[in-house]
């Protein structure tokens, strides 16, 4: 076994048990000390808030260092095909032992946080990912596509207001919820012309050739699978921010017109 699958190996334990004490034991005492009103949820909002602070965790950690990845890492700059990162494969890895651990969970507490999309979501991307770390290709596409996290913390606050029972129309929760549609789009819908583009661009070449048909086509399927999602999500958080919006412009019209300052 070479020292590159030893790290890879070792890296996806570690994450796995790193987000598996996140979920069990960390997050219940943190929670608990950050926020007060924790206390005072069910079993079942315990259970999904502590699932959504390992999220966060994850999406912060691998999408500051996949940031890192895509502006400095020469490797896979100079060749998003072929290009073999020991960076890359870390991060990967680390976002692969999340997974795992994040599917374990969903089964255990199927009743309470199971989601037939979310297992549909970490099963492609971990069949993605067994390419990159175990042929050391799509380095640069795997890593490009972990930046879409970035919208995940916005997605796990709004829910956090939501279980601690924050007013809808508080400046927290309204700004979240902009930032949230906003980040949202930039990650993961703002990139996908962008992103097929290239793959048309490759197309025929020498260097998409040497990937071989079952690797071109799972590149390919898995990102189509995860960019309907994203659609699919970003349709539903759109109406979402609309009728909020609409609904603090209503409100403000109505405390205008009852102070009677309406122009």
């Amino acid at each position: 076994m070479d020292t590159n699958t030893k790290l890879v190996i070792s890296t996806v334990f570690t994450s796995f048990f790193a987000f598996q004490l996140l979920f069990h034991f960390i997050s219940y005492w943190f929670s608990a000390k950050v926020s007060p009103g924790f206390n005072s949820l069910s079993f079942e909002k315990k259970i999904e808030w502590n699932s959504r602070v390992g999220s966060t965790c994850h999406s912060l950690l691998v999408g500051v260092f996949g940031l890192y990845i895509f502006l400095f890492d020469e490797a896979t700059i100079a060749d998003p095909l072929w290009g073999d990162s020991s960076l890359v494969k870390v991060n990967i890895a680390v976002s692969s032992g999340y997974l795992i651990s994040d599917l374990l969970i969903l089964i255990l507490y199927w009743k309470v946080i199971g989601d037939k999309y979310f297992i549909i979501h970490h099963c492609t991307a971990l069949y993605a990912y067994f390419f990159i770390l175990r042929d050391g290709v799509l380095g640069y596409i795997g890593n490009f596509r972990l930046l879409a996290e970035f919208s995940s913390p916005f997605v796990n606050q709004r829910w956090f207001f939501e279980a601690l029972k924050y007013p809808k129309f508080s400046k927290a929760n309204v700004i979240n919820g902009i930032l949230m549609t906003v980040v949202f789009f930039i990650v993961r819908i703002s990139s996908i012309p962008v992103f097929y583009g290239y793959i048309y661009s490759v197309l025929g070449t020498e260097a998409y050739m040497r990937l071989g048909f079952l690797i071109q086509c799972s590149w390919i399927s898995t990102c189509v699978v995860l960019d309907v999602m994203n659609v699919m999500w970003m349709i539903k958080i759109t109406k979402g921010c609309i009728k909020v919006i609409s609904l603090i412009s209503q409100e403000k019209a109505k405390n205008s017109v009852q102070n009677g300052k309406l122009d």
